[in-house]
């Protein structure tokens, strides 16, 4: 594997603090360039009602600042959703997509340790696979769950981890 260039990840600030819109427009970009130009998903779909209190996370060249991925983090009410990861074409052969899951599992761990799931030893996250890309998720511990089902045109499964909150 090529040397990856620096970066950083950066959680975006939470709804109604500064930054916050300048940062998760970047993420937006992003899912447009990979979703809509890339993999042709539709526009109007790609900004959805989650948005604007989900957690969005960001991965950027230093020092340059230019975003080069994303994945966003819904809470549910009994568990976490993985949803929206992408990262732009040139930058896949770092093995980013790794450092961003990882990244928002280490989110999960620290929300659910401090928020709603006290006395709970794990957290659920789920995310709805494109089914070439399962076997990426399967190594961070997620199974499949249910049948295969359309989402938006495109062939997916949904896959469950749990992550444990005692580490």
């Amino acid at each position: 594997m090529a040397t990856p260039p620096a970066h950083e990840v950066i959680v975006a600030p939470a709804p109604g603090q500064p930054g916050r819109d300048e940062l998760r427009q970047q993420c937006y970009d992003i899912r447009i360039a990979v979703f809509h130009h890339e993999q042709g998903f539709p526009l109007e779909t790609e900004i959805d009602e989650y948005d604007e209190e989900a957690t969005h996370i960001l991965l950027r060249l230093i020092p340059s600042l230019e975003p080069i991925g994303t994945i966003r983090c819904v809470k549910v009410k009994n568990y976490y959703k993985l949803t929206r990861l992408a990262v732009l074409k040139e930058y896949r052969k770092f093995r980013f997509g790794r450092l961003l899951v990882e990244s928002l599992h280490d989110y999960v761990k620290f929300d659910a340790k401090t928020s709603s799931h006290e006395g709970s030893d794990s957290a659920q996250v789920v995310t709805h696979s494109q089914l070439p890309v399962k076997g990426f998720y399967s190594k961070f511990g997620y199974v499949p769950e249910g049948d295969e089902f359309d989402e938006e045109g495109a062939p997916h499964q949904k896959m469950v981890a749990r992550l444990s909150l005692s580490d």
